[in-house]
């Protein structure tokens, strides 16, 4: 049997993502991007889920130092997203669009943010051209409360 690939694209579109900004840190390097592929995985313990594409730069990052922040954006903060889900030439240059300081484990806590989490990784799946990441949520900073930003509302397409 055939995939048919234009039914796929236009189905697996239809899963709601939020948009996330995920920050790791390794020695005095930081780094974040966009990440829409995130879910709760766990109440107990605390676990969320993230695919992170298999050849950049912070998907090393994460497998080498064992950890990631999350950064709940709020729902008017797509500009904000941009900067980080467009391809950069070094390290860390994100930041420089998004004040931060570090979290109890020592990771990137926007403070624009509505707020984050830090986890620890507990578990990978490496399969395609992602990297299944699950972490116990350690730490969790909550600057306000708000609607959070969705992938639906910004108009950009990731998956299919």
């Amino acid at each position: 049997m055939a995939l048919n690939a234009d039914a796929k694209k236009t189905l697996l579109r239809k899963i709601p993502h939020g948009v996330f900004i995920c920050g790791v840190a390794e020695g005095n390097e930081v780094n974040g991007f966009t990440a829409s592929w995130v879910t709760q995985g766990s109440f107990e313990p605390p676990l969320v889920v993230m695919a992170v594409r298999a050849d950049s730069t912070s998907n090393g990052m994460i497998q080498r130092s064992g950890r990631f922040s999350l950064n709940v954006l709020s729902a008017d903060q797509k500009d904000l997203a941009a900067v980080f889900f467009k391809p950069q030439k070094g390290v860390g240059g994100r930041f420089d669009a998004a004040p931060y300081q570090l979290g109890e484990l020592g990771l990137p806590i926007l403070n624009d943010a509505l707020g984050a989490v830090e986890c620890e990784l507990v578990g990978q799946v490496a399969h395609g051209d992602h990297t299944v990441f699950v972490g116990e949520v350690k730490s969790a900073v909550l600057h306000h409360d708000g609607a959070a930003l969705e992938l639906s509302s910004t108009g950009w397409q990731y998956g299919g």
